[in-house]
């Protein structure tokens, strides 16, 4: 059986994270809407969308879409994801889950009284690039974890992107570094030492760095920039025995590699070019489908963004 697949918006990441996968994976695009009708038909003869919808609204009731994608800015997540939860649509949602921790909340509460998944998409975890480095992490490899770092960099968005505007939820922590405090996450329970951010306007930030400590004393840095020349998502894990260092593990596709290295020992391993975006969105259809676990759920998606909320006033700065 298929899975029919409605998407909200028109927007960039689209074609990667939903388009592309759908079609490898022979899943139909029934509806598109966004606010501008012309950009969505635009889309839908671009990519093979069945229908134009007028409304987001048209896209969550309509009986023939069994899952939402959606890919709005961010202080549009939530809303649209509480619409679908009420449609009774499992819905694949951009990172990050909502504005603060307040709205992730909601959001999960009503998904959890409806039975309903709402599942944020941080599909680098379904890549088997990270699926080895946490192996690697729990088998005793790294040996006991002293250090993560994760380095994000983008070049610099148009001015009228949503991703500028404070109303829109934007910022660099919130579409870079949420990926680098749920990998964090992923060691353990980690707590912001300290965080400094440039502000591009009041209250919207174009580079945010911060330092975590862990309970055992292992230390995180995340360091984010969207004025940079280049793309840069690089994720470094340093153990008391080795360290694992992967170049790109946004893209896996531009590089695949990981690189060990313990004492004077350097390993290289492949772990294949798959877009992970592939492997989220199989994943997400087999849960839909027939109930197969995912690796996170709305719990984890709370907590992701009351680190986000306490790492924005460390430093000085209001959660969104």
């Amino acid at each position: 059986m298929t899975l029919r697949i409605g998407i909200l918006g028109a927007s960039r990441i689209a074609e990667n994270a939903i388009v592309g996968p759908a079609r490898e994976l022979g899943y139909r695009l029934v509806a598109v809407a966004a606010r501008d009708p012309l950009r969505a038909r635009a889309f839908a003869d671009k990519y093979g969308v069945e229908r134009v919808l007028p409304s987001y609204q048209d896209v969550v009731a309509d009986p023939e879409v069994d899952v939402v994608y959606n890919p709005l800015a961010n202080a549009l997540h939530a809303p649209w994801n509480l619409a679908a939860v009420a449609a009774g649509k499992p819905v694949l949602t951009e990172k990050p889950y909502a504005r603060d921790r307040a709205e992730a909340a909601r959001v999960a509460a009503a998904a959890e009284a409806a039975g309903v998944t709402v599942l944020e998409g941080f599909h680098y975890l379904f890549h088997p690039a990270m699926r080895r480095v946490l192996e690697m992490a729990g088998d005793g490899t790294l040996g006991e974890l002293r250090r993560v770092e994760v380095r994000m960099g983008m070049p610099e968005p148009q001015p009228d992107d949503p991703r500028w505007s404070l109303d829109m939820a934007g910022g660099a922590l919130m579409d870079l570094g949420c990926y680098a405090l749920h990998i964090m996450r992923r060691f353990g329970a980690p707590q912001v030492v300290s965080a400094t951010a440039v502000q591009r306007t009041p209250g919207v930030d174009e580079r945010f760095d911060a330092e975590f400590v862990y309970p055992s004393g292992a230390t995180g840095v995340t360091m984010n920039s969207m004025v940079e020349q280049e793309y840069s998502f690089t994720l470094r894990i340093i153990g008391a025995r080795a360290e694992v260092f992967v170049p790109n593990f946004i893209n896996p596709p531009a590089d695949d590699r990981l690189t060990i290295t313990a004492g004077t020992e350097l390993t290289v391993e492949r772990v294949g070019k798959r877009p992970s975006y592939t492997y989220q969105l199989e994943a997400f259809a087999a849960h839909v489908r027939h109930g197969a676990p995912l690796p996170i759920d709305s719990a984890d998606a709370v907590a992701n963004m009351a680190l986000i909320d306490d790492t924005y006033r460390a430093a000085g700065m209001a959660p969104r």
